[in-house]
């Protein structure tokens, strides 16, 4: 005969233990974060996804009481890096800066998929939207967007331009001008917005479709020219540049975005601390400022906006893709 008081005071063990757990669950949730956190960029340094890290990630650190690291890891249009984020222990202490790339061209391009740009992400908020802009050495002979599709016409294949990898956002712009212009191009592919910057800068290579906000120093101080930029209204920081859509490419337009994730599976609790200290940062002058500057245009979104604008960009982008022929092996 089995001894109701036993399974009685065994339930009850087994239920205070329980409980117990949940309590140091949600202790631990309640004092995150109790050590640094790790916030890895998908690609090189320098490059504006970095830019948008270290601005915001500094902030949130300073709200949290702890350093918000950034770590670059570079590699297949940001595909290792976010795999690392996918695959991590979901408990807030490792994220991505995730974009465009990594969650809207990624999927469409990648030979090996290894992460579901949905399922394998938890979205925390949407930080910026960022727009591209066509850059060229001053040595280039061409001023205008006119101007560059007569010499490109004049001399097909004899120019290249870099971007920060195969099939990312930079890459597209240049395969959209060449598509719409009717020009021929070589595509020189870096590792990362920053390596590509760089060449331009020095004048190994004469054009670049890049972000705005990596660009925007060189452009001030007369090391790049800029030509236009890719969205469809100017941005205010460089009111006196055209866009390209204006100049001649009508329905040309392209843009990146910048966006914290964590790996799927994290309590909302922390999922809820990040998103509130992500938007507060935003809201900081500084932050606010030094983003404007670069023309970033600052957004700050609930995790549940954030996951709707992920699938969005998925059907809009992935026709763009696949029709680009990119593949990242």
């Amino acid at each position: 005969m089995t001894d109701n008081r036993f399974l009685n005071r065994r339930s009850f063990m087994i239920a205070a233990g329980a409980a117990g757990l949940a309590s140091t669950r949600a202790q631990a949730q309640a004092a995150f974060p109790t050590r640094p956190i790790t916030l890895i960029v998908p690609f090189a340094a320098g490059g504006s996804t970095d830019i948008v890290a270290r601005l915001v990630g500094q902030k949130m650190g300073e709200l949290l009481g702890q350093n918000v690291v950034i770590e670059n890891r570079a590699g297949a249009g940001g595909n290792i890096g976010s795999t690392a984020v996918a695959r991590a222990t979901p408990d807030g202490y490792t994220l991505l800066l995730g974009t465009i790339s990594t969650h809207a061209l990624n999927p469409a391009i990648l030979k090996t998929v290894t992460f579901d740009a949905v399922k394998d992400f938890t979205p925390i908020s949407l930080l910026a939207i960022v727009p591209n802009v066509m850059v060229v050495h001053p040595s280039f002979p061409a001023k205008t967007v006119k101007e560059v599709i007569e010499l490109l016409k004049a001399n097909p294949g004899k120019y290249s331009y870099a971007s920060s990898g195969v099939g990312t956002p930079l890459h597209l712009s240049g395969e959209l001008f060449k598509s719409l212009g009717g020009v021929q191009m070589n595509h020189v592919p870096y590792r990362g917005a920053g390596p590509a910057l760089n060449d331009v800068v020095a004048g190994a290579v004469p054009i670049m479709f890049d972000n705005l906000p990596s660009s925007a120093g060189f452009i001030r101080n007369g090391q790049l020219r800029a030509i236009g930029v890719t969205t469809k209204e100017r941005v205010s920081s460089f009111p006196e540049v055209p866009t390209i859509a204006e100049s001649g490419l009508a329905g040309y337009e392209t843009y990146t975005w910048n966006a914290l994730f964590g790996p799927a599976n994290m309590p909302r609790p922390i999922v809820d601390k990040l998103n509130q200290i992500a938007n507060q940062a935003l809201k900081d002058e500084n932050v606010k400022k030094r983003l404007n500057d670069v023309s970033a245009d600052i957004v700050g979104s609930t995790p549940e906006e954030l996951g709707e604008h992920v699938k969005v960009e998925l059907a809009k982008w992935a026709p763009i893709a696949k029709a680009s022929g990119a593949v990242v092996e």
